[in-house]
């Protein structure tokens, strides 16, 4: 056995301790950081090979881990952009040169120029919906994935394209004259009016007539606010229901079902489909229920976001546009994953390569909006840790003196 592998023994488990008392102090420093993954230092030993009258000391070696699928507890918050994944998965998140991360740290908030951005001023990703559905994902990359911008959400108008009409037309009401026009101003049984909206977000008042022309038989006009007819008298505004007990009042089944307007609006016009196909003839008075798309240009008021990651923006005026849905991503090994300063985390060949996706598919979890995932560091585990490397410490330092104070035992030997 070697004196000076004694001492040597001595300062590889002062090395050791010294790295866990680092990842301690490192969590201790940390325990109040949002969405933050403890550390943990664990210890192997390293054997050299002996023989039978002596024996060799090795050393110990240490490996640094994080428990990054670990969760944090959930800190609630007054504020809609602050977010928490409930399950598998991080947020998806961009630097200022592109590249991007994982992270866990959901405390998001609108920038000067409308981006979202967390504390460390990574930009949150997702992808554009505002022109219907999420697009192709790439399932092993960040394709398609835009920076969120809520400023992107104000001031923007659509033209109203459809409307769906649920409506019930009373059966005991009185049969009409039916002149040219059986349905108008003129001559009709009720009245009701639905707003639309044209290119630049103005809006149009339609008027809508109802006239009973025959039994179960009704004729529909549309009129703009000229009180000009926009729809041509004849079938296609002619509507039948089928009273059997088959049909229970809907609409018959050879019954037209839908209209199709070109909507004048000063110099253009827009095309609207008035979807009436749940309309029925039952025993109550008139009722007109409609749904409009499009809106007209307004502020936004305030930004809320659902489970499935869908952030919509509620404008002044009370129009909700869903404009963005937030991505969420995952690898095969979570818990090697790279940290990086911001804690942020980048892939690696342990951890896998990412996967890309919503909230609520391929095994992701949800997001919780108004809260914020607290890091999992037990502060009084923390503390025991670092009594218990403060020990381990100053038991090496002693073995590596008693192995200097052999030493010059020996070196005095020949004095």
């Amino acid at each position: 056995m070697s004196l000076y592998g004694v001492m040597r023994t001595g300062v590889s488990g002062m090395n050791a301790q010294s790295n866990k008392l680092s990842t301690v102090s490192d969590n201790i420093a940390n325990v109040n950081t949002t969405g933050y993954k403890r550390a943990s230092t664990e210890f192997s030993s390293l054997i050299l090979k002996s023989g039978s009258g002596n024996y060799d000391s090795g050393a110990v070696e240490t490996t640094v881990r994080y428990a990054i699928t670990d969760p944090g507890n959930l800190q609630f918050t007054t504020s809609t952009t602050d977010l928490a994944v409930q399950g598998n998965g991080f947020f998806v998140v961009q630097d200022a040169n592109g590249s991007n991360f994982l992270t866990r740290a959901g405390a998001f908030v609108p920038d000067s120029t409308g981006n979202l951005v967390n504390m460390a001023g990574f930009q949150l990703m997702g992808y554009n919906i505002q022109n219907g559905a999420v697009p192709n994902t790439s399932a092993n990359g960040f394709g398609n994935l835009q920076v969120i911008n809520v400023n992107q959400m104000a001031l923007q108008a659509s033209a109203s394209t459809k409307a769906t009409v649920a409506a019930n037309l009373d059966p005991s009401a009185a049969i009409v004259a039916a002149p040219a026009t059986p349905a108008g101003p003129g001559n009709y049984t009720s009245k009701t009016s639905m707003v639309t909206y044209d290119n630049i977000g103005n809006p149009i008042t339609l008027d809508v007539y109802a006239a009973k022309t025959a039994a179960d038989t009704w004729d529909i006009e549309v009129y703009d606010p000229t009180g000009a007819m926009i729809t041509t008298p004849g079938p296609a505004t002619t509507f039948t229901f089928d009273v059997t007990a088959a049909g229970k009042g809907a609409l018959a089944a050879a019954s037209t079902k839908t209209m199709s307007l070109t909507v004048p609006s000063g110099t253009t016009s827009f095309p609207l489909t008035i979807d009436l196909s749940a309309m029925t003839q039952v025993a109550s008075s008139f009722d007109f229920k409609a749904t409009v798309d499009g809106n007209a240009p307004s502020a936004v008021e305030k930004v809320n976001i659902d489970s499935k990651g869908v952030v919509t923006a509620v404008l002044k005026n009370g129009t909700q546009l869903p404009s963005f849905q937030i991505a969420l991503a995952t690898v095969p090994s979570p818990d090697h994953l790279t940290p990086e300063v911001g804690n942020v985390y980048s892939t690696n060949l342990e951890s896998g390569t990412v996967q890309v996706d919503v909230a609520g598919k391929s095994g992701l979890g949800t997001i919780q909006s108004g809260a914020l995932e607290d890091s999992n560091v037990d502060l009084a585990d923390e503390l025991t840790s670092m009594i218990e490397a403060q020990r381990g410490f100053t038991a090496n330092s002693k073995s590596f003196q008693t192995g200097a104070d052999l030493l010059d035992v020996v070196v005095n030997l020949k004095r």
